[in-house]
């Protein structure tokens, strides 16, 4: 006896039993793009009827059914059943269960295969502006600390050795502009997401006069895919989106990871709020940053998203294959995951204590004005590299009484090189290393308050870019 709920029963005797349903299903999964599956049916049903392939009748009582079964799902109250297989047929089954053949001619023109496609980028582009929204968030977050700390020292590193003092803010401002171009690679996700796939059919179009760019328009998308096989089975948008959110979790991974260095007894740079902090179970003094550590170590599995995500895209003939059913799981876990990181950032930077005195003082060591000193010696002539063998002598001398470049006497300076002169201490002034970076997106203060500005202006561009998708 074949199983009546299945849209394929006149073809076969037999239907696959339990265990290969669960295993065939992808309800589980793609039941939260509930909202894009009847948006994206009532636009089908409307154009339908308006080129007469059925009645306004017909178009009236599926969107009416549709409309119920929307608050149903959205209160809590629409039972899902696993034998349906797909968010699709779970709805078309209840509709039809109370409109009666209205619904059965709901799925005229169209097949699972180009409505999926509309049902997976209508949700991409949902997912792509809530994640650039959060993007934003972190951005004015960082923005906020620079312009609190604008003056503020600290050691910069390469290597993670102490290289050269630079501003807090500059390295604030560093991650925004990370954070900055982690929007633009969402924002062109959502642009590869935004081309309507519905009307292509299984692959090969359909024999009725469909209306695709009426659907397009009411849908919200800018165009209408060109060709009904590429439509069908072009998952490259997801691509983008899965990509754009791995570089961000990466660029979080960076930023955790400093937090986390920043905040240990050594470094003593920042300090995290409790909130964003847990303890130990039997080290009563322990104040762990958790939450930076997740952060930190999610970024695995989104790296792992996109990889699976390709390797399941590799080497699909055209058009659709069931093999692209193991696109969503991967690309949802990986926006979920970067939603729930963009936020807990947020929230830590929010709630950041700058331990200034603590970064000031990191910066005297290190011989970081070592460069300065050998500007110096450049400036009076001295070849860069002789300038550089003068300051290395003088900083493994001073490295091994344990004394810095700021404990020279004028004195010691003479001996070093006849070319010190008397002002050879205002080289090796820290904050005087600081504010001689002047150049364009150097670590002055001068510097860093134009970046600060653009940043700002960047900001304000990506939000109006963010509200235009609202409107």
């Amino acid at each position: 006896m074949t199983d009546s709920k299945t849209p394929w029963s006149g073809r076969f005797e037999k239907t696959p039993g339990r265990f290969l349903q669960e295993f065939g299903a992808s309800l589980p999964v793609d039941k939260r793009m509930w909202a894009e599956d009847i948006r994206g049916s009532i636009a089908h049903a409307r154009m339908l009827a308006m080129q007469g392939v059925i009645s306004e009748a017909d178009a009236d009582a599926i969107e009416t059914g549709l409309s119920e079964i929307y608050r149903e799902i959205r209160d809590g109250h629409f039972e899902f059943d696993i034998a349906d297989e797909d968010v699709h047929m779970a709805i078309e089954r209840a509709l039809t269960e109370r409109i009666g053949p209205a619904g059965a001619r709901l799925h005229t023109g169209r097949s699972r295969n180009d409505q999926v496609a509309t049902d997976t980028r209508l949700y991409a582009k949902r997912a792509t502006t809530d994640l650039a929204f959060r993007v934003v968030c972190v951005r004015k977050a960082l923005v906020r600390l620079a312009e609190d700390n604008l003056d503020v020292v600290m050691p910069g590193y390469t290597h993670l050795q102490k290289a050269q003092p630079v501003l807090f803010s500059h390295h604030m401002l560093a991650y925004s502009w990370m954070f900055a171009r982690d929007f633009t690679r969402l924002r062109h996700a959502y642009e590869a997401a935004d081309v309507l796939p519905l009307g292509s059919a299984a692959l090969a179009g359909t024999t009725f006069d469909l209306d695709r760019e009426y659907v397009a328009k009411r849908l919200g998308f800018v165009e209408v895919a060109p060709n009904s096989m590429d439509a069908v089975s072009d998952r490259d948008f997801l691509l983008d989106l899965v990509y754009a959110c791995t570089v961000g979790q990466v660029h979080l991974s960076r930023l955790a990871e400093e937090l986390i260095l920043w905040s240990t007894e050594e470094f003593g740079f920042v300090t995290m709020d409790d909130e964003f902090s847990t303890g130990s179970s039997i080290m009563p003094q322990k104040k762990n940053p958790d939450f930076a550590e997740l952060v930190r170590g999610k970024t695995g599995r989104v790296v792992g998203d996109l990889s699976a995500l390709l390797v399941t895209l590799k080497g699909l003939p055209l058009a659709y294959n069931k093999d692209m059913q193991e696109d969503k799981e991967v690309a949802f876990d990986a926006i979920d995951t970067l939603a729930a990181s963009l936020r807990a950032m947020s929230g830590m930077l929010d709630t950041l204590k700058v331990n200034g005195d603590r970064m000031f003082a990191g910066a005297q060591g290190g011989f970081m004005a070592a460069t300065d000193l050998a500007d110096y010696l450049v400036g009076k002539s001295v070849p860069f590299r002789q300038a550089h063998e003068i300051v290395g002598k003088l900083v493994l001398k001073l490295e091994q009484e344990g004394r810095t470049l700021q404990d020279l006497t004028p004195a010691e300076f003479a001996s070093a090189s006849d070319d010190f002169g008397a002002d050879a201490a205002k080289a090796v002034d820290i904050r005087a290393v600081v504010e001689r970076r002047t150049s364009e997106g150097g670590t002055a203060t001068s510097a860093v308050t134009q970046q600060l500005a653009k940043a700002k202006g960047t900001l304000d561009a990506d939000n109006a870019w963010l509200e235009s998708r609202e409107a």
